[in-house]
């Protein structure tokens, strides 16, 4: 049996830019393959405008709206990529909400998230935590982690200035997200990335399932089905709608967000093997839970009105 593949779709992750906009130091300073989760990223290093998304998602569903992620611009520029973003949206209809960047640790956090707020596309802040070299090297509760004080007030921020918090590590981190989340009741969080289970083995799956079971205990908590690339490995079918079929068991549909993280994700995959793979682990489930990891989902959480990057 064929997978179903939905007529609409909401792109709940992706970024653009513009080279010649603003300073990203990972394409633009130092190169350093081996410092990127992904390996080589060379062909990254050029512009990823509305008209290379538009090609990378031609002859798929149509994109009724898609959520913007801050992609690494320069910490002085934060305000800056939005600014540029919204010009982007009333020039070509999307993105319809954006994932700003705030960085926890920097002395003007809250003036920042107030400034951010202000924009109307804006629905949360990604901020990453300071992250181990691995499952077996441990970093907790050093500056910047998911245990400092200091770092953690930034969730607090968030919540209180209305926005949420699209949180990325890898599985190996998850158990202390969910730790760090429960602290701060009513925050709105959107996990990315089905939480980076790079280790496919069977015990490494387990270690993913524990974190991914623990953020599903807290009922704020989405999951992006999205980048199920590898660090070290080429593009498993296979494996990737296995990771599709858990994360959807471990949070329900209700829960589940489809994204693409175009254009990082073209290193492992195009965007018709990421639709594929997504559609064929949602098999078994009935319309109205597909529309929702489709699109239904992203919509509310996000408090999208549908334009459309069309065709």
């Amino acid at each position: 049996m064929s997978a179903v593949l939905p007529a609409a779709i909401v792109d709940a992750h992706h970024h653009l830019w513009h080279l010649g906009e603003g300073h990203f130091p990972w394409l633009q300073d130092g190169y350093d393959a081996e410092a990127f989760f992904l390996g080589d990223y060379a062909v990254l290093r050029r512009d990823f405008g509305v008209a290379d998304y538009r090609a990378a998602t031609e002859g798929l569903p149509v994109v009724v709206a898609t959520v913007h992620v801050e992609a690494e611009r320069s910490r002085a520029e934060s305000l800056a990529e939005t600014r540029w973003l919204h010009a982007v949206h009333a020039t070509h209809g999307f993105p319809n909400a954006v994932v700003a960047n705030v960085e926890f640790l920097a002395s003007d956090a809250e003036a920042q998230m107030r400034a951010q707020a202000e924009w109307p596309l804006v629905r949360g802040v990604r901020c990453k935590p300071r992250i181990s070299r691995g499952p077996d090297h441990s970093v907790r509760g050093e500056p910047g982690t998911l245990q400092d004080e200091r770092w953690c007030a930034g969730l607090g921020l968030l919540r209180d200035n209305g926005l949420l918090w699209d949180v990325r590590v890898p599985y190996w981190h998850l158990e202390e997200a969910a730790e760090a989340v429960a602290r701060f009741p009513g925050l709105r969080v959107a996990l990315e990335h089905a939480g980076l289970p790079w280790d496919r083995s069977e015990a490494g799956l387990a270690h993913w399932r524990r974190g991914m079971r623990a953020l599903a205990a807290l009922p704020e908590v989405m999951v992006k089905l999205s980048e199920f690339g590898l660090p070290d490995a080429p593009w498993s079918a296979d494996s990737n709608v296995r990771v599709v079929r858990e994360t959807v068991e471990i949070f329900g549909a209700g829960r589940c967000m489809f994204a693409s993280n175009l254009p990082v994700s073209g290193l492992r995959a195009s965007m018709a093997e990421v639709v594929r793979a997504v559609a064929e682990g949602l098999d078994g489930l009935d319309d109205a839970a597909r529309d929702a990891v489709w699109r239904g989902n992203a919509l509310r959480f996000y408090r999208i009105e549908p334009a459309g990057p069309g065709r």
